[in-house]
Parts: structure tokens; C-alpha cells; sequence
């Protein structure tokens, strides 16, 4: 034990102790997006060994979190960070931050499966809450659509669809609250900017207050 005042202390290698008590460190905060391929885990760790998002990351980031989840077969837009009051403002229902997804699905979407959407659907779980609903293009047999809710139960996108009798084979999400997919190319990731922090912060208010 060091009583000598003004001995120093490196505090990545050295227990710090005031009083018996350890002296809690500071650690920075830090906020990732990355653009999630198809086929990585949205985990930290996975029991099957398959590949994770964090496989993605360079080894200085990889204590880091997923906030929320994106299924194994859907891509884009993740964020990573260490900061929970954030995580759950981004999570938690209350809060109703917009989500929106590209999604190509089966069929030609028309004007009944797009109400239904638009009014919310009775999933097991429950109804879901309205969506934006938008038609891009419409093919042979399938639909390009864009989407935006404001839940995040487990492969609710997916599910919405599936209800109104057109399934989703391709989907990506493009936009949480005011931050987009643009410019980070698959695979890769960038740190969120302070003023991104800050509006995800601004969009992030409990509704239910």
C-alpha cells in the first residue's frame, strides 16, 4: 500500500483505493454506428459460434454494446455504445424513437395491406403501433417499400408484414431518429458525431410523461 503523497498512479494497471473503498474510473463515452451485413449476430457473444457484430469492430471497441437488435438476415443501421441511459432511451417504447427500414416484399402491396399497416396490425404479442407506410416501386412479384415505426419487438418488421400476406425477402434499416445509413459502407462502422449524441438525445423524450 502507497501512503506517500504525491506518488503516482497509473489507473489502467493500478487498484486505486480510498479507504479500503476501490475508486471507481472514469470511462468515456462512446457511440458507434455501423452498417450490419446479413449474417452476423447481433450480439456480444453467441453460444453456436457464429460470426457477432462485434467481429465487425477494431479490438479497441469492442467492449462496447449493441443498442437493440437487428435479426441475423437483416442489414444496416446498428448503434454500439457503452452508454445505457442513451440504450434505453433508444429502446424503450415510451420513448417512440422512428426507425425506418427499406423492405422488399412479396407480392404487390396494395391499398388494404398498406391501411392496415398504416392503422397498426394484432400481432401474438399484441397490436403494433401505427407505421408510415410508403410504396417505392412495384415489380412482377414483388414490392419495394419503406417503412417506419416506432417499436422494436423481435422481427416486428418482418411480422407486420407477414400479417397482411406479404412476406419480407430483403430488409434493411436506413434511419434511427435523425441518423442515417448514408455514407458507411457495409461491414464498416464511424463514430456518431457530438450534435448526432445530441439529437438522438432530443428525439429520445419519454412520450408517456
Amino acid at each position: 500500500m502507497v501512503t506517500k503523497l504525491g506518488t503516482q498512479a497509473d489507473p489502467d494497471t493500478d487498484s486505486i483505493e480510498v479507504d479500503g473503498e476501490p475508486l471507481l474510473r472514469s470511462v468515456p463515452l462512446q457511440y458507434v454506428a455501423l452498417n450490419k451485413p446479413v449474417g452476423y449476430v447481433t450480439t456480444r457473444q453467441d453460444e453456436s459460434a457464429r460470426p457477432t457484430v462485434m467481429d465487425l469492430l477494431p479490438q479497441d471497441l469492442r467492449q462496447l454494446h449493441p443498442v437493440g437488435r437487428l435479426d441475423m438476415d437483416t442489414s444496416g443501421l446498428l448503434f454500439l455504445t457503452n452508454d445505457g441511459t442513451l440504450t434505453h432511451r433508444l429502446t424503450h417504447p415510451s420513448f417512440g424513437v422512428r426507425k425506418t427500414y427499406i423492405a422488399v416484399v412479396r407480392g404487390k402491396l396494395g391499398e388494404e395491406a398498406t391501411r392496415r399497416l398504416t392503422e397498426g396490425v394484432v400481432l401474438r404479442d399484441g397490436p403494433t403501433s401505427p407505421a408510415a407506410v410508403e410504396t417505392l416501386s412495384l415489380g412482377e412479384t414483388t414490392s419495394r417499400v419503406r417503412i417506419t415505426i416506432v417499436e422494436g419487438r423481435k422481427r416486428i418488421v418482418r411480422r407486420m408484414f407477414a400479417c397482411v400476406g406479404h412476406p419480407v425477402v430483403f430488409l434493411q434499416r436506413t434511419e434511427i431518429g435523425p441518423v442515417t445509413l448514408t455514407g458507411i459502407g457495409l461491414g464498416l462502422h464511424r463514430e456518431l458525431t457530438g450534435d448526432e449524441v445530441s439529437a438522438l438525445l432530443a428525439v429520445s423524450r419519454d412520450k408517456s410523461a
